[in-house]
């Protein structure tokens, strides 16, 4: 059997670090808040090419304080409007709604699965505050024409990176003869042609959940920015509201990364770019060799490939045959958000580019532990299926 994504397996390629690193701080007594998280706050902070790293406790509490911060610091008021691609999964959306702010579902290009930026300018309003670009499946989202928009129109331009870690938007010579530069100053530490997703927009919120390619043994999260103040005030709302013990500034939640999920991804980090590359490698090798009319691959691209997807207008009858014969797909995923019964008012859009990326997406095994024999008999049954 080939599993997709066997997270035993590929906790075990670094198993007695990480036992280490649980061992230390369980032994040390300090379980939240104390070293094991300011050193990964710092460690990501330099990784990501960010002042600031704030661990929270997931990826939708990251997004969703970001929002909360920027209304508490009166940039973002209620029933502003968020512009947000429309095939992302669905805690982009969650994000807005729970902070009384509204999506505008923009279609992806079906190529690339993200916000086909020349779209984006007709949705914008007089309404309009922000862009949340999501880095789906792996894939830097950022455009030069985005940062033009953001500027022409005083956009925020807001990431969401919970599937993205270490993807490095290496730029081109349109990016680079652009007039527009991103909406916040690039660090001296990673020069302009490569800066890595997270540090692309104003804020950006990553996931760690243990599926991701830099992931915890359990629920994880982080901001990353170079705003003072944001960082200052996401602090303190994940901290109940308070920058100092018993008095509250402001109304918060509790949403803080503990010691033993830092000390995890502490391990992880040092990892993750050889990790990437290994997905590279495998998602390369599909592309260059499955040729199979009925499916339609991913481009090569700078992905770090989270998940592979590929389409098929058989997906059903493709996953059932691959399953037949011992390899795990996943579908990201079946049913797109406006289709979803939270959020019945949306349920009327008609959407025909998201609509039929989540009818025919299926994702293949793509992970650091494939091995090369896993690899080969993934392509040899995508040839063969018909």
């Amino acid at each position: 059997m080939i599993d997709y994504l066997p997270l035993k397996r590929i906790t075990a390629m670094h198993a007695a670090e990480i036992h280490e690193a649980l061992r230390q701080v369980a032994d040390g007594g300090w379980y939240l808040r104390g070293e094991a998280t300011d050193r990964f706050e710092k460690e990501y902070a330099h990784y990501i090419g960010t002042r600031h790293c704030i661990g929270v406790a997931n990826g939708l509490e990251a997004l969703t304080l970001i929002l909360r911060a920027y209304k508490v610091l009166g940039i973002l008021h209620e029933g502003d409007e968020i512009i947000v691609p429309a095939n992302t999964f669905i805690a982009s959306i969650l994000s807005i709604t729970e902070n009384r702010l509204t999506p505008v579902l923009v279609e992806p290009r079906l190529d690339t699965f993200l916000i086909d930026d020349s779209l984006i300018e007709q949705a914008i309003t007089p309404r309009t505050r922000a862009i949340m670009m999501v880095h789906l499946y792996g894939r830097c989202a950022y455009t030069p024409l985005i940062v033009a928009l953001c500027q022409k129109h005083n956009l925020l331009l807001l990431e969401d990176n919970a599937q993205a870690h270490g993807c490095v938007f290496k730029g081109n010579a349109q990016a680079r003869d652009c007039a527009c530069p991103p909406p916040v100053p690039y660090t001296e530490a990673v020069p302009r042609s490569l800066r890595r997703t997270g540090s692309l927009g104003n804020a950006a919120a990553h996931s760690f959940y243990p599926g991701k390619n830099l992931g915890a043994l359990g629920d994880a999260g982080a901001v990353t920015t170079d705003d003072d103040r944001l960082a200052e005030t996401i602090r303190s709302m994940a901290n109940y509201g308070s920058s100092q013990k018993y008095v509250f500034d402001h109304v918060g939640l509790n949403s803080r990364l503990d010691e033993l999920q830092a000390a995890v991804l502490s391990v992880k980090l040092k990892y993750l770019d050889a990790d990437n590359a290994r997905r590279q490698e495998i998602a390369n090798h599909y592309i260059d060799n499955i040729s199979n009319p009925l499916i339609q691959l991913p481009t090569k691209t700078g992905s770090v490939y989270h998940i592979f997807p590929v389409l098929c207008p058989h997906r059903d009858r493709l996953q059932d045959y691959l399953k037949a014969e011992g390899v795990a797909t996943a579908i990201h995923y079946p049913i797109p958000p406006h289709k979803q019964a939270c959020y019945r008012e949306m349920n009327a859009l008609s959407l025909p580019v998201t609509e039929r990326i989540h009818a025919e997406e299926l994702s293949l095994p793509c992970h650091q532990a494939m091995t090369q024999a896993e690899v080969e008999r993934v392509v040899e049954l995508m040839n063969k299926f018909h």
